[in-house]
């Protein structure tokens, strides 16, 4: 019985999905669908050089929010195989121009739009088909429980059944009974392969997953040479700083053996010498820890740890958080260290007397962007902070977008992608 009701309940919830996702699927893609064909084919006019980029990114979030779909109703994963843009990409009609055109030679660009195609016909059929055959069978029980009545004087045809006496009315019921058994078994494939039908068409080539892989190479020999270079920091910070401090207060600890009883007021100064040199040893013992991960940060989140960052700076800051939770640790602390560092880079080389900082998570992206009022100019460079701020998002598979026309302001955005708990 238990079993049964599970069956029942499970079926229902997947035709009412597949009902609800019939209506996005026809009219969300079907509009989508044409405006971009249209777009395109302007884009020889010009019009289609300031819609296209519009259109692309609304089909793309459509897409997404198939992915995601199919994750959490079925299981299925489709990856996101859309190119990043260039971080150089210029701004005004020639930027607009080169963003249309790196859309288009985006091979994702164009599955998409067969996606569409494909979303609003098969995949259509499939999720009304999973709805139908658990509402069809509704009709047949209510004409056999009186319905029949009104179609005494003329045959009503309930599939292959003419209805017109309360013993067709029982056939049409019968009918319907057998339609019913088949939706509680068929409803749930039905809807998994209205996904699977769409990651088929939306899923990257073997050839850019291959590139995909040597991205990912990349990035993971960017983080081990970016974790050796942290771990020569903190040696190096060790050394120079609070092991010397140490070392001068044990030098100084034995000269005071030696004076305390020949030269007590001489003692007492040594003594206090090595008081201030214990309290600067940890000091930098502290701001050492603090660079590796900040206790705000472990106790209470990214969010917290972000102000106490702006906190600190020497220009009036803003900062803006909206997370419905926590990422996990790693993610955090690369956030962190990101956003420390585009703060760094603003208050020493932007000559901006504001920073706003705004953070927020959508569709499965931590989104965070740092704007000063400056005097802009910044770029991603060989050396530069900001390509540091690159690899490390690179690591989590996260992009760095900087905006920064002459005379300001300078937007840095990163987006790492991730899920809050």
């Amino acid at each position: 019985m238990n079993a049964a009701r599970s069956r029942i309940r499970s079926a229902l919830l997947a035709g009412g999905r597949a009902f609800t996702l019939s209506f996005v699927s026809l009219a969300g893609s079907a509009v989508l669908f044409v405006l971009s064909l249209l777009s395109i084919v302007l884009v020889l006019l010009g019009v289609g050089l300031v819609t296209t980029p519009a259109l692309t990114e609304a089909v793309r979030k459509h897409a997404d929010q198939r992915r995601r779909l199919a994750g959490a109703w079925s299981g299925i994963r489709v990856p996101v195989p859309y190119r990043p843009f260039p971080k150089d990409l210029r701004t005004g009609f020639t930027g607009q121009v080169e963003r249309t055109t790196l859309l288009l030679k985006d091979p994702a660009t164009w599955r998409d739009l067969r996606w569409l195609l494909l979303d609003m016909t098969a995949g259509y059929v499939l999720l009304i088909l999973a709805f139908a055959l658990l509402a069809f069978p509704v009709e047949g029980f209510v004409l056999a429980a009186g319905l029949w009545r009104v179609f005494e004087d003329s045959t009503y045809w309930y599939g292959f059944v003419p209805v017109s006496s309360q013993a067709t009315g029982l056939a049409a019921a019968g009918l319907g009974a057998a339609v019913f058994v088949i939706g509680l078994w068929a409803a749930e494939p039905l809807l998994r392969l209205h996904f699977v039908l769409a990651r088929s068409v939306l899923a990257p080539t073997q050839g850019e997953l291959a590139q995909r892989i040597d991205r990912l190479t990349e990035t993971r020999h960017e983080a081990v040479d970016t974790a050796a270079s942290e771990l020569r920091r903190i040696e190096r910070d060790l050394h120079d700083g609070a092991q010397a401090r140490l070392v001068a207060m044990g030098m100084n600890l034995g000269t005071i053996e030696a004076l305390v009883e020949k030269d007590p007021a001489q003692a007492k100064e040594l003594l206090a010498m090595a008081r201030a040199s214990s309290a600067e040893a940890l000091t930098e013992l502290r701001d050492l820890v603090r660079g590796i991960h900040p206790p705000v940060l472990a106790e209470r989140g990214l969010g917290d740890a972000v102000r106490a960052l702006a906190l600190r700076l020497p220009v009036a800051s803003e900062v803006t958080v909206e997370l419905a939770g926590r990422a996990g640790a790693p993610v955090e602390s690369a956030a962190y260290f990101a956003v420390s560092e585009a703060l760094t880079n603003a208050v020493k080389h932007a000559d901006a007397d504001r920073i706003w900082v705004d953070m927020h998570h959508a569709e499965g992206m931590l989104r965070v962007s740092v704007t000063d009022n400056g005097k802009g100019g910044a770029a991603v460079g060989t050396g530069s902070g900001l390509s540091g701020i690159e690899r490390r998002l690179g690591t989590f598979d996260g992009v760095l977008a900087v905006s920064s026309p002459a005379g300001g302001p300078t937007m840095v955005t990163m987006e790492i992608p991730c899920a809050l708990s």
